[in-house]
């Protein structure tokens, strides 16, 4: 955001010089313009900073288009103990595979929980390794959270995905670059149940319902950045009442990776 501010200024040389012009000579409604648009500017950049949509400072995934038959389930913050295996249960029990961003120091922790989460099909991808806002990291500090996070996750499960995901969805134009330069491929989010802080099973499912329009990626959690052992069971259950809606109504779900791959193949061939 300061960056984006910054640019918008002229510089100044230090040996130009100006004459102070009395304050009556302002056009005041063109200062109130002025200040307005730079507010205005800087609560832009802060939306696009955090949206999880917006593509002002790179591209990343969010998605099939508006009307797919497809759903992607992506779960942050494990692996968990003890929410995580359950959750694992409830997919295996609807024969669904989901992706799942770690969080590298959670791993380190739990290695056997993410062995098992690679174990069942699931798609495993990069959460950083300490879940700090980024757009507020040095370069040197997002490239050590981004390898640190990926070799710990490595050593646990072997070979995975490039997915990355940004924690609290919060990237500035240098972190989606970075990210790139070290072979990783940023996703974001369509559609969230907002449940880190639902009260309910039920408040989860509809908040979820009330903005799936198809080809959607849904975010949600099965464990919390702040310590292991959250309490995620209203999200297991709220996943298991989602599948068996939306399956009823002929979606598929499937992995990023998945998502990705039939995104690419849906696009038109171009004509020579």
């Amino acid at each position: 955001m300061h960056e984006v501010l910054c640019r918008a200024l002229p510089t100044i040389s230090k040996h130009e010089t100006f004459e102070q012009p009395a304050i009556g000579n302002y056009n005041l409604p063109m200062l109130g313009y002025i200040a307005s648009g730079l507010g205005m500017a800087a609560v832009a950049a802060g939306y696009q900073s955090m949206a999880p949509t917006a593509q002002w400072y790179g591209r990343a995934f969010t998605g099939r288009p508006r009307g797919s038959r497809q759903l992607a389930l992506t779960y942050d913050d494990g692996p968990n103990d003890p929410c995580t295996l359950r959750l694992l249960e409830v997919l295996a029990k609807h024969s669904v595979h989901a992706t799942f961003f770690l969080i590298g120091r959670y791993v380190r922790q739990r290695p056997e929980i993410a062995r098992q989460i690679a174990h069942c099909g699931h798609a495993i991808g990069n959460h950083t390794f300490s879940h700090p806002l980024l757009i507020f990291k040095s370069r040197a500090e997002i490239v050590s959270e981004l390898i640190q996070c990926s070799a710990t996750i490595e050593s646990a499960v072997g070979e995975h995905s490039n997915l990355f995901r940004p924690p609290f969805g919060g990237r500035r134009p240098a972190v989606l670059r970075i990210a790139r330069q070290q072979g990783f491929e940023t996703i974001m989010w369509s559609v969230t149940g907002y449940d880190w802080n639902a009260r309910s099973m039920e408040e989860i499912e509809e908040k979820v319902v009330n903005k799936v329009r198809g080809g959607d990626v849904i975010l949600l959690h099965d464990g919390g950045h702040k310590q292991m052992g959250a309490d995620r069971s209203r999200t297991v259950l709220a996943t298991d009442r989602l599948i068996a809606r939306y399956k009823a109504e002929g979606h598929e779900f499937v992995t990023i990776p998945e998502m990705m791959k039939s995104a690419i193949s849906f696009q038109p061939s171009a004509v020579s």
